[in-house]
């Protein structure tokens, strides 16, 4: 996603809508944008931030489509896509901790950089957890399913050396979220080096969270492998 700010025009384009449907929403204060001269600008940033929120709230059909727009905004052809990002090749069996060796939420942070610090692709594990720790102060990622969708508030291809995921599951729930009575047991790391990857990402891991059984498998799952494997198989099963 470039730096420069979005017209409508471009808007539109980026995001596959007609321009006077982004018009109506930016008159009606639905997406972030502000006035410059009477025309409407968007920051990338904010309509990033914007699209995260709104993948939380999509239905599979609304994240697929949301899927097919980020890859033709990549320049990619319509139809199924070998470049859509596989979650379970994103996960190197080494970055996966069943269980995770963690009982609050600054330790579950400070475990899963670390854990993800083992692949050698994090060059600053101290200012990666310091990145998500802002970020889960800001607005916690946990889920009402149990799970928490770690990750800084923006990517970091400074300290980050390639797109990966890390995963762990305590042996109990923990209070992550900061809301009386929610726990979290399973827990996802998400290191992107740009903001449309880490957006594809976000929206294929919420597809799979949303498939029927996802979750038991994962808590059933005996060890890092069994782990993979059970995504891999939930991944089989998502229609493109």
């Amino acid at each position: 996603m470039a730096d420069e700010d979005f017209t409508i025009e471009s808007l539109a384009d980026y995001l596959h809508l007609h321009p006077d449907q982004i018009a109506r929403l930016a008159d009606r204060g639905q997406v972030p944008g502000r006035r410059v001269g009477g025309a409407w600008r968007f920051s990338p940033h904010e309509i990033h931030h914007w699209l995260e929120a709104r993948v939380g709230v999509l239905d599979d059909a609304g994240l697929l489509q949301l899927e097919g727009a980020l890859r033709r905004s990549a320049g990619e052809p319509a139809g199924p896509s070998t470049s859509i990002p596989c979650i379970a090749t994103l996960l190197p069996q080494e970055a996966i901790a069943v269980p995770l060796a963690a009982r609050t939420r600054s330790s579950v942070i400070t475990s899963m950089v670390d854990l993800a610090a083992q692949t050698g692709w994090v060059w600053d594990p101290e200012a990666l957890a310091d990145a998500v720790r802002r970020r889960e102060d800001l607005f916690p990622t946990a889920l009402d399913s149990g799970v928490a969708l770690l990750h800084p508030r923006r990517p970091l291809p400074a300290i980050v050396a390639e797109p990966f995921l890390a995963f762990g599951r305590t042996s109990q729930g923990i209070p992550f979220s900061g809301q009386r009575g929610q726990l979290t047991d399973l827990f996802f790391l998400i290191l992107s080096v740009d903001d449309a990857g880490h957006l594809r990402v976000l929206a294929r891991l919420s597809r799979l969270l949303a498939a029927p059984g996802f979750h038991d498998a994962l808590r059933g799952a005996a060890d890092a492998a069994a782990v993979r494997a059970a995504i891999a198989s939930a991944e089989e099963q998502l229609p493109e």
